[in-house]
């Protein structure tokens, strides 16, 4: 191996997102040596951050990689860290919001509009989506 080193993932505040892409760059690790055909590595890496603890890290599904493609010998490279899980968001259907209720002396008539979706997190139209990861994770790279 040759060198390596840790960096930070932010997905952001709840409810989060699903995909993260992070630049290594000489910032993170001393990348002087790189090489257009070095093999970089990235592995989710069970340290405590301000968001998750170590535990967390070691069951969360979360897989992270190097992406070789994106190299510039000497400068940096990219890590690509993405939810794994393949549960969905709910989707729940809701009275539509424009009802109107008339009533007359005689008549009594409940006009209703369409169901629409909600979104059960946020409580916004949508859904479906998948779940999303939040806060920060640590991440292990490493190249040789």
């Amino acid at each position: 191996m040759g060198a390596s080193g840790h960096i930070t993932v932010d997905f952001g505040a709840f409810p989060g997102q699903s995909d993260v892409t992070y630049l290594v760059t000489g910032a993170d690790i001393t990348i002087a040596g790189l090489l257009a055909t070095s093999e970089v590595e990235a592995w989710v890496e069970p340290n405590t951050t301000a968001d998750h603890t170590a535990d967390e890290h070691a069951v969360e599904s979360i897989a992270a990689f190097a992406d070789k493609s994106t190299i510039v010998a000497g400068t940096s490279f990219v890590v690509r860290v993405r939810n794994t899980s393949e549960i969905n968001e709910p989707i729940e259907t809701v009275p539509g919001e424009n009802s109107v209720f008339t009533a007359s002396a005689t008549t009594i008539g409940v006009k209703t509009a369409s169901p629409g979706l909600r979104d059960h997190l946020l409580g916004t139209a949508g859904g479906g989506r998948g779940t999303r990861i939040y806060g920060k994770w640590n991440i292990g790279i490493a190249w040789n």
